[in-house]
Parts: structure tokens; sequence; C-alpha cells
């Protein structure tokens, strides 16, 4: 199985690549974000519980972020392996995943972070506010999200460093010259690594 947790900070293109990748190897495309909105909509038991903390305007828990990954993992065991999209966000998380893939004999293959400056970071984003009218892209806004990003998101690069599994792609240009340097680093990668 082929599983890879791609890191980028908001504006950085992460989740149009995620997209790419999944189609492109087969890959169950796991968001969090998305996930959270799925299981509100369907009502579940772990929907209903996030629309309450979420409602009341705080963070959900990593057990019940941690809830929904597995749930995923039990659904698609039989896949060719998964992208993760903007999770683990906290090295707590990382270590979680970890024991939940070795339930399944499975390990992460590799970590992809997109690395844009933050100028760049806030041209995009200043840019899709203005044209999709999104009000929480403001220059205030957008350099929180990615202070708390850096700080949340570092450790976890680090963890996978540790363990000879982090790459950094850099994140300017088209999204086919960004897909094209990941794939190759996917590729690269797979070749010359074996499991730990």
């Amino acid at each position: 199985m082929l599983n890879i947790v791609l890191f980028g900070p908001p504006g950085s293109g992460k989740g149009t690549q995620a997209v790419k990748l999944a189609k492109k190897y087969n890959l169950v495309h796991i968001s969090t974000g998305d996930l959270l909105r799925s299981e509100v909509a369907n009502q579940t038991k772990l929907g209903l519980e996030a629309k309450k903390i979420m409602d009341a305007g705080e963070l959900v828990p990593d057990e019940i972020v941690i809830g929904m990954i597995k749930k995923q993992l039990e659904e698609h065991k039989a896949g060719k392996g998964f992208i993760f999209d903007g999770f683990p966000r906290t090295v707590e998380q990382a270590r979680e995943l970890r024991k939940a893939l070795t339930d399944y004999d499975e390990r992460v293959t590799m970590e992809i972070s997109l690395d844009v400056p933050r100028e760049e970071l806030l041209k995009r984003l200043v840019k899709r506010g203005e044209e999709s009218g999104r009000s929480d892209d403001n220059e205030e806004t957008i350099n929180n999200r990615i202070d708390v990003y850096e700080r949340q998101t570092i450790p976890v690069t680090y963890y996978y460093e540790k363990m000879h599994k982090h790459v950094a792609v850099d994140g300017i240009g088209t999204i086919e010259q960004i897909f094209k340097r990941i794939v190759k680093e996917v590729e690269g990668f797979e070749k010359y690594h074996q499991p730990e």
C-alpha cells in the first residue's frame, strides 16, 4: 500500500494536489474537513458529537478525528492506499495514525510538505477571498492561520523526518508543474525506501 501524508499551509494548493494524487495512484483521499462535514450531514454519532463541539466554537478533539480516520481505514482496507490531506496536524495525531495503521499492518510511506513563501500564500488567499467573497480570506485572518499551521505542523514534519519519511516540494508554479514534482518524489521514494 502507498500511504501519503500531504501537508501544506493554507493557500498552498494542497487540496488540489491531494485529489490529483488520489486519482493517479488510485488512493482513498481522506480530508478531515470533508469527513467532519459528511459525518455532521449524515447525523452519525461522531457527527452529532462533533457538531456540538463546533457549534460551541471549539476545536474537534483528537479522539473524534482519529475515530473518523479509523472508520475510513476499516471501510477501505482492501484499497491501494490512502492520501491523508492535512492530517495529522499534531505529533499526537501522527502517533495515533501510526497506531491505527499498525492495526492493519500498514505504515505511512512518506510525508510531503508543499513549501510556499508567506508572501505568495497571502497573495493567493487575498485573491481567492476577492473572487469567492470569503470573508475569512483577509490578511489578518490569513496570517493567523499560517502561524497556527507553522506552530502545529513543523513538529510533525520533524516527527516524519526522524523516520526518514519527510520530503519538501517547491509549491510555486502551475498546478501541473507542482504535481510533476510531487510524482517524481513519490516514485523516487517508493523505489529507494523500504517500509520500516
